[in-house]
């Protein structure tokens, strides 16, 4: 099969372009390198079987393919408030043009939506059928409600068009190949613990994540676009193991054997959701999928990873 993964060399794209070929497709990249790193993908260039385009996919493109995994956006706070028109018109007209795409060439469709579509919600934990709690014009909405219009779209080429489409909302990820600096928990925390840093938390640290390794978001974005039946669905791809910030800041500093104080400063971002939690059960139920990596067996591969990054860096 040949598979196309726009922001194939960010963090989770490129483990999929991994698991992709290890499955024995063809696997485009199409990336711009504005948050993706080459590196993510060095390995995997050394493969005949893999593509790397760069380009920006909220402009037009034409590329062959039999399934499109639409990954290509700035994801992490620091990302999309440093880049917020790239991150709207990513989400815009680049899901315009993948589906367009998808459409042409009879393709499967899957678009990484995200948690942040519910916003700060109103519910606990959050179900596909909620509908969210979302500031239109908050300082986050260019990512939140650009991923709730790429929804609108996909739901209207599968409903209209027929493209073969379903939808993925992913919560909190981690795992190797995130970004040391890219201002989300794991790899802040886990990048001040090994440098000896004080470990910072904005606010009490009261407000929870329910963290997934990436192998596991891997899988069940495979089972979501190869599992019979998904055309029209939306599935949460998350952890259904809470926990609180603050927990998780202990648990990376005892994992790490670091002396670093964990200190409490002010929040800077607005609109920060205060709990966040899917419930996984569709997946469950309809993908046979739910997260199989521990939490500490995860934080441990990837501190192990962030210890081999910060080396290299130094280096």
């Amino acid at each position: 099969m040949r598979v196309l993964v726009t922001g194939g060399a960010g963090f989770i794209g490129s483990h999929l372009c991994a698991r992709l070929l290890e499955r024995g497709d063809d696997v485009i990249c199409l990336d711009n390198f504005i948050t993706g790193r080459r590196q993510n993908v060095r390995e995997l260039e050394q493969s005949p079987a893999f593509q790397l385009i760069e380009a920006d996919v909220s402009e037009p493109f034409d590329v062959q393919a039999d399934a499109v995994f639409h990954l290509a956006s700035p994801a992490s706070p620091l990302g999309y408030l440093k880049y917020p028109l790239k991150t709207a018109l990513a989400n815009s007209f680049g899901s315009f043009n993948a589906l367009c795409l998808a459409e042409k060439y009879q393709a499967k469709f899957l678009p990484a939506s995200t948690s942040e579509v519910y916003g700060d919600p109103l519910e606990h934990p959050q179900r596909e059928e909620y509908w969210g709690n979302v500031n239109p014009i908050g300082m986050r909405a260019c990512y939140d409600e650009s991923k709730r219009f790429a929804e609108t779209l996909t739901s209207i080429f599968e409903k209209k068009n027929g493209v073969d489409a379903r939808i993925v909302r992913i919560f909190n990820c981690y795992g190797p190949h995130s970004d040391p600096d890219d201002g989300r928990i794991v790899p802040s925390f886990i990048s001040q613990a090994l440098r000896g840093e004080p470990i910072t938390i904005y606010g009490a640290g009261s407000q929870t994540r329910s963290l997934c390794y990436v192998s596991d978001l891997v899988d069940g974005l495979l089972k979501a676009m190869f599992t019979d039946g998904t055309r029209g669905r939306v599935y949460n791809l998350g952890s259904p193991e809470e926990h609180t910030v603050l927990e998780y800041a202990q648990i990376i500093k005892r994992l790490t054997r670091s002396n670093s104080p964990i200190v409490h400063v002010d929040p800077i971002s607005e609109d920060d959701p205060r709990r966040r939690q899917p419930d996984i059960s569709r997946a469950r139920n309809e993908l046979g999928w739910q997260p199989v990596v521990g939490l500490e067996e995860g934080l441990s591969r990837t501190i192990e990873w962030f210890r081999s990054e910060l080396v290299d860096r130094i280096a």
